[in-house]
């Protein structure tokens, strides 16, 4: 399939069955997602808020978690590195990471640091959707304690020749630092894999890295502008390709779907896979970066990445909080999809 072609829905269906098999070292900044749900009865008599009946609490892992969740849904094996403190949502977190069949091993706890945790409260009713009205972030931001980093780079260093890619998920908690990049752009080099980023931003950090992601506004920062038409979007990403040595780059843009600019000169804007039915977008970034390194360490073509990737997208934008699409799933997406104008 090259850049400038049609979907190919049945070459993308061969290609799903791929994503299985693969093993993946995810480093970065983990969190334990927090979900309080509850029945919306009335107008409070205090502030013009809902008043909510409590109906259940649930956890979801976060972060860079999310992305390790997504690539063991897929039936891919995802090594996980990151710092959780010794506390309650440090331990749920890991427990949570352990039953969906990913390696902990390379966690590491850290007594003097909170695991941070976001909690979201959600409103049920009359609408056809929970509707989150609120989300309050527990964030440990100080730079990680020198033995720690030690710790991470170890652990980088003996996951290393397991791992057939590294990914680097990068939410700004110090985690993904000089020193931990440094040491997963060695390891990758050495095991001669593949590596890939999702930077919320400061791209420059990851120069010689194979695949970056970015969204709009992150591309639009590091070329100084607003990012607006698919013209904007080519001169940006063909910039940030020439900044860091990448392969490609692939720059999401909510429901205009993503474009992927690479350095073979091909530059290919998807449309979101689905429109109609985005319920919560937490999370999707998350998948695209997931599904794009599983696939392109399957030795699948960036193209057919990027719209697997896409298709998955448009999946766990229909449910509540961190999805993670599985295989049968991210087929019958695709085998459903009407014959598309692309």
């Amino acid at each position: 399939m090259m850049i400038d072609d049609k979907l190919d829905k049945s070459a993308l269906l061969k290609a799903v069955a791929r994503l299985s098999g693969s093993s993946v070292l995810v480093l970065g900044d983990l969190f334990l997602d927090e979900y309080i749900v509850g029945r919306a009865t009335r107008l409070s008599r205090e502030a013009p808020v809902p008043v909510l009946e409590f109906d259940r609490r649930f956890y979801v892992p976060g972060g860079a978690a999310n992305p390790a969740h997504n690539i063991s849904a897929l039936g891919s094996s995802a090594y996980q590195i990151g710092v959780v403190g010794d506390d309650e949502p440090g331990h749920k977190l890991v427990d949570r990471l352990k039953q969906a069949g990913i390696s902990t091993d390379g966690v590491v706890v850290d007594p003097t640091r909170s695991t941070t945790t976001k909690t979201r409260v959600v409103a049920e009713g009359t609408l056809v959707f929970p509707q989150q009205v609120a989300r309050i972030d527990l964030v440990e931001r100080r730079p990680l304690d020198p033995g720690v980093v030690s710790q991470i780079v170890a652990n980088l260093g003996s996951a290393g020749p397991q791992a057939g890619a590294v990914l680097l998920s990068d939410y700004k908690t110090g985690v993904v630092n000089e020193e931990t990049i440094a040491t997963a752009l060695r390891v990758s080099r050495e095991h001669q894999t593949l590596i890939t980023v999702d930077s919320q931003g400061d791209l420059l950090k990851f120069k010689g890295f194979d695949v970056v992601k970015c969204n709009r506004r992150e591309a639009g920062a590091i070329v100084g502008t607003e990012l607006h038409t698919d013209a904007d979007i080519e001169r940006a990403g063909r910039s940030t390709l020439s900044d860091l040595g990448a392969s490609s780059v692939i720059i999401t843009r909510g429901s205009e779907g993503m474009s992927l600019i690479s350095t073979d000169g091909g530059c290919l804007h998807i449309p979101a896979a689905n429109r109609s039915e985005v319920f919560d977008v937490t999370g999707a970034g998350d998948t695209v970066i997931a599904v794009i390194t599983l696939a392109l360490a399957a030795g699948l073509e960036i193209t057919e990445s990027a719209y697997l990737a896409n298709f998955a997208a448009g999946l766990v934008v229909r449910r509540l909080g961190n999805a993670t699409p599985t295989v049968e799933e991210l087929a019958w997406a695709i085998e459903h999809w009407p014959e598309p104008d692309l």
